[in-house]
């Protein structure tokens, strides 16, 4: 952005129009004066230190962006696992509206999911703080009286399990227990339950930390045949574009005693919720009648059951896209952050945690990562050349990595890579335990696996086997 804005200013005193799109930015926002300002009062230097990138090379990316006449941005967890990911997210939408890429065809923010449906469930109400508006529609469109109260997100969660506060626990698939930051308290979390049910598709690490009932359940996959009382059924995912298609599995199941997702969440609340006047066993005879129930709770999802069955689904409403904006004065709204990101102290480096080529999630299925060249091994660290050297390490060096009381990683091999300097890299969940449990960005709860603050040294442990890290 602060190339940008110099740029414009460039351009229009050499008698050019500018390369804001100010009629855009007129009519559809407010607050830009404030965002330049906020730009303007940042140093180039500050900027260079803290982004570790160069001037050359932010001005080079400037550069393509201004000359583009639509832009898509992607962005994944590199930008979201960090305690200001919100507000980095925020920032990406400010760059794109400088120049009206919003609300046109082959233009706007793209979030890379990491999962088919990881938006979706949110789409349709998986979420820890519903709305009131949707409750009401949930409430009469099936006879009920939901709670008001919220729920936890993750990190809530865990810390609410680790208190007793939370004593019992449903998980429907993955591998949470791994998956979070701190495995020394999200596995004392888990222990200090009730009650614990996993409801999976393989088994993994989180069904073995026992509460005091411990309950796992095997489910169907979603390639697998799902066949309920009205014959086969198929699920709908939502992907990053906000399009909705159905997801039919053909394979055969694992095993004939295999239930569905929706038959078990079923089956458990016909038998804890008896009286409440909901046929269960109905609903999940035909998966159309859940998408019916959706449709009645969500506007967007008008004529679920016809328009699913379009080859290639159709797309839900987002008011972005169509130049609308959901807010209180109907203007997309440029915001403002402080600069954050490490400010150079002696000796603190910032890690981050990668997955490696043969991994999904925390599935780890061979201990070769093709992306960094690394084989038959992943307790390695990744570190720039430079910043060996002026820690009078080399290559290959066994290396400790502390990032706090209790929160390190002993007995690694640092290898030379092509990193950032002042930056480190090492595998996930492996180094979870450098980040601590409230650690997270405070807007979304997201953890902060991308931006652990960490001091690298020489371990007095001995070198492990040699394997070649060429």
């Amino acid at each position: 952005m602060k190339a940008l804005f110099a740029a414009d200013e460039s351009d229009i005193a050499q008698g050019g129009t500018g390369l804001l799109d100010r009629p855009f930015i007129a009519e559809h926002t407010v607050g830009i004066d404030a965002l330049r300002a906020d730009v303007e009062s940042i140093g180039w230097d500050e900027i260079v230190q803290r982004s570790g990138l160069s001037r050359d090379a932010i001005h080079s990316m400037a550069q393509t962006y201004w000359q583009a006449d639509r832009v898509i941005l992607c962005y994944g967890m590199g930008i979201t696992q960090h305690a200001n990911g919100t507000d980095n997210v925020q920032q990406l939408a400010n760059l794109l509206l400088l120049r009206g890429n919003m609300g046109k065809p082959g233009a706007g923010i793209c979030p890379l999911r990491g999962h088919s449906n990881v938006q979706g469930d949110r789409t349709v109400g998986i979420t820890e703080i519903p709305a009131e508006a949707m409750l009401a529609r949930l409430d009469a469109r099936f006879g009920i009286e939901s709670p008001r109260a919220h729920g936890h997100a993750a990190v809530e969660a865990l810390s609410a399990m680790l208190e007793g506060k939370a004593k019992a626990l449903i998980s429907l698939g993955g591998n949470l227990a791994v998956a979070m930051p701190d495995p020394e308290a999200s596995f004392a979390a888990f222990r200090n339950l009730d009650l614990s049910v996993n409801i999976v598709t393989k088994f993994n690490r989180t069904c073995l930390l026992l509460a005091k009932e411990t309950i796992i359940i095997p489910c169907l996959g979603r390639t697998e045949l799902d066949v309920q009382a009205n014959g086969p059924q198929w699920v709908t995912v939502e992907d990053s574009m906000s399009m909705v298609h159905a997801s039919r599995g053909r394979l055969k199941p694992a095993s004939s005693d295999l239930l569905s997702e929706p038959a078990i969440v079923a089956g458990i609340a016909k038998a804890a919720l008896p009286h409440v006047a909901i046929d269960w066993d109905w609903l999940v005879a035909d998966y159309d009648r859940i998408r019916d129930g959706i449709e009645a709770v969500f506007p967007d999802f008008r004529d679920f059951n016809e328009r699913v069955r379009i080859k290639g689904g159709f797309r839900l409403t987002v008011g972005a896209s169509q130049r609308v904006w959901n807010t209180p004065d109907a203007k997309a709204h440029f915001i403002t952050h402080p600069l954050t990101g490490p400010a150079g102290e002696d000796g603190v480096m910032l890690l981050t945690t990668v997955r490696s080529h043969d991994q999904y999630n925390t599935t780890i299925y061979g201990l070769n990562d093709r992306y960094r060249g690394v084989t038959g091994r992943r307790d390695v660290i990744f570190a720039n050349a430079d910043d060996l050297a002026d820690l009078g390490l080399e290559h290959g060096d066994c290396v400790d990595v502390d990032a706090g009381p209790g929160r390190s990683l002993k007995g690694y091999t640092v290898i030379a890579h092509a990193i950032a300097r002042g930056s480190l890299a090492a595998y996930y969940p492996e180094a979870n335990c450098l980040i601590a449990l409230d650690d997270h960005d405070p807007h979304s709860g997201t953890p902060s696996y991308k931006s652990v603050r960490v001091t690298m040294r020489r371990s007095d442990r001995p070198v492990p086997v040699a394997v070649d890290l060429a």
